[in-house]
């Protein structure tokens, strides 16, 4: 048994999650290009000799060249649960003019970001800034997770890949 709520209260942690955003979305254009560009020559190429080198492998290097410098410009953003009270008052402030909304949709995320973004510590308008320059993907995994911290019920996620990891060692099935 765990003891009494002060046991439990002293152990207790609020929930985190960080997820990786990419803050060049040049880099990210370029690979779109070079995947679309090394599709069509996949479609079109006809060699004209054995010994001729498929145009596709000099993309591929460079699409691979690419993915690495895009995975080295990816950046941690921490998010923490605020608690109830926190929570409550953010939503409290920034109210919807649509009663089927529960939030303003231009001012909470940002704002709640601002709240449970950890690392690195960040302001509203630091918030509004970085959406600035980063796409609306990147925008909605940050403001997904800060969401999740705050409403997530799921303490480990499943993984298959995990599991079939373990299961193909000879551990948990």
């Amino acid at each position: 048994m765990p003891g009494s709520i002060e046991d439990i209260l002293k152990q207790a942690r609020p929930r985190e999650r960080t997820v990786m955003v990419c803050i060049r979305g040049d880099l990210a254009g370029e690979a779109d290009r070079l995947s679309e560009e090394l599709s069509k020559v996949n479609q079109d190429w006809q060699p004209t000799d054995l010994t001729e080198e498929h145009p596709g492998r000099q993309i591929a290097a460079k699409l691979a060249e690419l993915r690495e410098q895009i995975k080295a410009a990816e950046v941690p953003f921490t998010l923490r649960y605020i608690g109830d009270r926190a929570y409550s008052d953010l939503l409290a402030a920034h109210p919807s003019d649509n009663d089927d909304q529960l939030f303003n949709d231009a001012t909470f995320p940002r704002a709640l970001i601002a709240a449970s973004c950890v690392d690195p510590v960040m302001s509203e308008d630091q918030v509004a800034d970085l959406f600035e320059v980063i796409n609306e993907g990147e925008i909605k995994k940050v403001f997904d997770a800060a969401w999740d911290v705050h409403h997530s019920a799921d303490v480990v996620p499943f993984s298959l890949a995990a599991s079939a990891l373990l299961a193909g060692l000879g551990g948990e099935k």
